[in-house]
């Protein structure tokens, strides 16, 4: 009696221990107000300017002032619905990253509309989740979150956003964080895999992230030239929009002529908000069309 006893207040404790790692680890919000930290988010000194939403003659989507330009082009490819931001500035320090709730840790997650909101974001995506997990470099706007947090696995492609604004697709343990941020960067995300680099399309057919289905709602962002930028959406899991594999999401971006390409969280996660309003159909299983939580977004603005 007593060892069958035993065993039960063991698999009881074992039972319990493994629900507290699965919360944890996906669930319990960890802010990391004490974290290290490199640098100061840069007030650049752009002067704001007024611009205008507007509809061109191609009935797209527009915005435009004296520092940017945006067209949002909509297209139907490999039986999913697309949405391709053309984004043009003349600082690439209007390109910026914002943080659910304004802070740093560990499952804080907040709906994207309302990161793109709160900052005033005139284009906004979502971007690598890094919350979800507690190893990856984390450097946005300038600034490195925990210097001492290791990437993820040897496998990681990085997006590093060089501070000339051009893009640099790199192993993440090809150097430490440290050594990034001392360069300069920009901005700094884990997610990947890299889509294109210097006009060669890194991945295949096979490609995956990990072991999810190959079409999937997808979210990526890609470098032209100087100042010239796009940022991709695609629907999916819906009887209206089967999603893209990687290769068909990179077959997208180098159609535009984009030499850099870099894939950031998909899924449900997958969400553009444009003047305000949400303008792809976000979703996890096809069956409700609605906007995910999330740790962080990529947007454009002052």
């Amino acid at each position: 009696m007593k060892k069958h006893l035993f065993l039960i207040i063991y698999t009881i404790l074992l039972a319990g221990a493994s629900v507290f790692s699965i919360l944890s680890t996906f669930v319990i919000a960890k802010e990391k107000d004490d974290v290290p930290k490199l640098g100061i988010e840069e007030t650049d000194g752009i002067d704001k300017d007024k611009g205008k939403f507007y509809t061109d003659s191609n009935g797209y989507q527009c915005y435009k002032d004296n520092n940017i330009e945006i067209t949002i082009v909509r297209k139907r490819e490999y039986e999913t619905e697309i949405y391709l931001a053309d984004i043009k500035i003349n600082n690439f320090k209007l390109l910026k990253t914002a943080l659910a709730e304004d802070k740093f840790g560990l499952n804080i997650k907040e709906k994207p509309s309302k990161i793109a909101d709160r900052v005033n974001a005139i284009l906004a995506i979502n971007g690598d989740y890094y919350g979800f997990r507690e190893k990856g470099y984390v450097l946005r706007n300038g600034v490195l979150y925990d210097p001492e947090r290791t990437f993820r696995d040897y496998k990681s492609d990085i997006l590093v956003i060089n501070n000339d604004g051009s893009f640099s697709i790199r192993k993440e343990s090809a150097q430490t964080s440290t050594s990034i941020y001392e360069e300069g960067a920009w901005q700094v995300f884990c997610f990947g895999p890299g889509l294109i680099s210097n006009g060669n399309i890194l991945v295949n057919e096979k490609s995956e992230v990990a072991a999810h289905k190959a079409s999937n709602p997808r979210t990526a962002i890609g470098y032209i030239e100087e100042g010239h930028y796009v940022m991709v959406v695609s629907d999916g899991r819906t009887e209206a929009s089967a999603g893209l594999s990687l290769y068909e999401l990179a077959l997208v971006l180098d159609e535009y002529g984009v030499k850099d390409a870099y894939n950031l969280d998909g899924g449900g996660s997958s969400v553009m908000i444009f003047n305000g309003k949400i303008i792809n159909q976000p979703t996890s299983n096809g069956e409700d069309i609605r906007e995910r939580s999330s740790s962080d977004i990529v947007y454009i603005g002052y």
